[in-house]
């Protein structure tokens, strides 16, 4: 007998990953890291324990999965723009950014998985290893192409010039000090290309 799965079956299991994983990330939300529970996670998503064990090891697991997928569903692993212009493309990614940390689908459950952060260093290994290291990469991979074509300092030290670009940005979602908009987020790009030039 085949152990495949029929199309059905596999449709349902895939309905049942998804229903968890966001059933994780509004428990997250809610609750906060710590106190979500496997139990609170089955009886959200409307399966059983069994279900989530069978594709999870632990509630740590399940819940860093849930961010990851997160993270596909709001395009942050697909290449950056490559249109020649740098400031544009820049502009563009700077600004999709600022419209993900104003939608509460998005920002709450990053807020949540952030404070957790702070007091987990284990958690936060495993994020910056499987999630913010490799998103870095391809943000540096963009800004090599502009090294290239002479629009940026051949010189420059990559990972300072996303800090310059990206670590304002997040202070002030952080701490609330600021509005997010669309010309905050193209005043960053102004300033980090002004720093950067070659």
């Amino acid at each position: 007998m085949s152990n495949a799965q029929s199309p059905a079956t596999s449709r349902r299991s895939e309905r049942s990953r998804q229903a968890i994983l966001t059933a994780t990330r509004e428990l997250v939300s809610e609750v906060g890291y710590g106190k979500v529970s496997i139990e609170a996670i089955a009886a959200r998503a409307g399966v059983g324990k069994q279900t989530i064990y069978r594709w999870w090891p632990s509630k740590g697991a399940v819940i860093f999965d849930s961010f990851l997928a997160l993270s596909e569903v709001t395009g942050q692993e697909a290449a950056l723009p490559d249109t020649g212009d740098l400031a544009a493309d820049l502009r563009l990614v700077l600004r999709a950014t600022v419209a993900e940390f104003a939608d509460p689908d998005f920002e709450r459950p990053i807020r949540a998985l952030n404070i957790e952060i702070i007091h987990d260093s284990e958690l936060a290994i495993q994020y910056r290893e499987k999630l913010a290291a490799p998103v870095d990469e391809i943000k540096k991979a963009r800004l090599r192409s502009a090294q290239e074509a002479g629009q940026l300092d051949p010189d420059a030290d990559l990972d300072l010039v996303l800090e310059f670009l990206y670590a304002p940005l997040f202070q002030r979602w952080l701490l609330r000090s600021g509005p997010l908009t669309a010309d905050y987020a193209d005043s960053l790009v102004e300033t980090t290309l002004r720093a950067f030039r070659p």
